[in-house]
């Protein structure tokens, strides 16, 4: 069954309940940055995380993100981050692994909508955080799924079987 594109924005939006809350986190090649709102676009947190993009930085993560869980009373979390360069995907698959839903926002969005948010093109991480976050509570994102490493178009699904 085809959707339109408004059709896939609606179900996007109505998936996001008062239980939810909308982490976003900013991708840089050393500290990252995360900021959390509820579903409605609401802070949550008092100030914003930063956490070094590593196995220890994103345990720092996990810690916050049940901290969050406990304080406010959210049993989903939904983790949007721009996928620039290549120093989101260890974060991405670990956050996956953890059971925390991980989604993609196109960087033209985000730097449309935080024109439009307070009407200034300045650039900060918290605040590039919030904005990640407004335009995932908004759906507009991609669901992240990871691709297999072996399911390339350079080796069909045949050559994976005698891989090994």
């Amino acid at each position: 069954m085809k959707f339109t594109q408004n059709e896939k924005t609606n179900q996007r939006i109505e998936r996001m309940t008062s239980q939810h809350a909308v982490v976003r986190i900013d991708i840089a090649k050393d500290v990252h940055a995360a900021q959390v709102t509820d579903y409605r676009g609401r802070v949550l947190s008092n100030r914003h995380l930063s956490f070094t993009n590593t196995r220890e930085g994103f345990e720092k993560l996990g810690l916050w993100l049940q901290d969050i869980r406990g304080k406010y009373g959210k049993s989903d979390v939904i983790v949007g981050m721009e996928p620039t360069g290549h120093y989101w995907y260890n974060l991405a698959n670990w956050l996956l692994e953890q059971g925390i839903e991980v989604v993609l926002v196109n960087p033209v969005t985000t730097h449309r909508n935080k024109e439009n948010r307070d009407n200034s093109p300045s650039k900060n991480d918290p605040k590039d955080a919030l904005v990640i976050a407004d335009v995932v509570s908004r759906g507009y994102y991609t669901n992240y799924a990871p691709q297999s490493p072996y399911l390339t178009k350079s080796r069909p699904l045949r050559a994976i079987a005698s891989i090994g």
